[in-house]
């Protein structure tokens, strides 16, 4: 006999979901660039690939993350913190660089991902409290 889980917590459901949001975002980005390196001119070839490579993997590692968390895998949460640690210096730099439009959100939801993964509901539901 197959015994279900219960559902998941809003609060670990809404982190599931921002970080998918976050990682289509992402895979949004890395099509931009594919797009750029195949009809761009660019001063170092090398330098515009890489750029590209590391926005697939963290579309990638975002969903990936995502998806584990949506599963309970208690290991996801602390690479998932770190992922959205990650966005704080992009979103700070976005908003000194004059695009406050784009850096504020990208902090308000990083802050918002890495709060709801270690509300008291969700480190319950991923067996770690």
């Amino acid at each position: 006999m197959i015994q279900d889980s219960p559902p998941l917590p809003g609060t670990l459901r809404w982190a599931v979901w921002l970080l998918i949001g976050e990682a289509a975002a992402v895979a949004l980005v890395a099509a931009y660039l594919v797009y750029e390196d195949l009809t761009g001119t660019a001063n170092s070839l090398s330098v515009a690939l890489m750029v590209t490579v590391f926005a697939v993997a963290g579309a990638v590692l975002l969903f990936v993350v995502a998806r584990a968390l949506g599963n309970r895998r208690s290991a996801a949460r602390g690479p998932a913190i770190v992922l959205q640690l990650m966005l704080l210096p992009i979103g700070y730099y976005m908003i000194q660089g004059g695009l406050p439009w784009a850096g504020v959100p990208i902090i308000a939801i990083a802050v918002a991902v890495a709060g709801l993964l270690v509300t008291p509901s969700s480190t319950k539901a991923l067996g770690l409290g």
